[in-house]
């Protein structure tokens, strides 16, 4: 790995460029770099999320989730490295079955609303869709390992799961549900 940083303001990056993990210099519009912003962002977003009320099982795993973020981060500016390990994508499966079981069956298509927490986690959803598709966008130049793909493309849906999850966690005892997107077919079979 490249050197930790002792102080932030280097100014190396004046003119444009960002150094990655391997030494080398980047232009800081490169696909590699704005893969590994959305990357950062996403994990920000999750610690915005991490300041919400929720089920503790729920903490545990997004805390876990920002460090492999973080390793997929350190991956991504050590062209050729691997941080993120295929363990990591089963272990996003195995939160997707658990979190989705004990959920009831969608009626209709929902918004990305409801409590703050659920739709901090929407927020969480649509930056890890943007960072797939800045990973897929760098694969196009680059040779990368499946496993960033996978796990961005996991953790989306787990995030989607995850606030419906989250409706469902009132601290003030009321039953959460999700927020359904007012459809005709929906308003049809309501009339039924």
């Amino acid at each position: 790995m490249g050197q930790r940083l002792t102080q932030i303001a280097t100014r190396t990056g004046d003119n444009g460029t960002t150094g990655l993990g391997d030494n080398t210099r980047v232009s800081k519009n490169s696909l590699r770099v704005h893969a590994m912003g959305d990357v950062d962002e996403l994990n920000s977003n999750l610690g915005v999320l991490l300041c919400e009320a929720m089920p503790d099982s729920v903490r545990t795993l997004l805390v876990e989730i920002q460090h492999q973020l973080f390793n997929l981060g350190g991956e991504l500016s050590i062209p050729g490295f691997e941080l993120l390990k295929p363990e990591a994508v089963l272990a996003l499966d195995g939160a997707l079955a658990e979190h989705n079981e004990a959920l009831p069956r969608l009626q209709e298509f929902i918004l990305p609303a409801g409590t703050r927490a659920a739709s901090l986690a929407h927020v969480c959803r649509t930056v890890a869709r943007r960072a797939e598709r800045a990973v897929v966008a760098l694969e196009g130049q680059e040779a990368l390992k499946d496993t960033p793909r996978q796990y961005l493309n996991r953790l989306s849906d787990l995030m989607f799961v995850l606030a419906r999850v989250l409706n469902r966690h009132r601290t003030d005892g009321t039953p959460g549900d999700d927020v359904y997107w007012k459809s005709e077919k929906l308003a049809q079979a309501s009339a039924d």
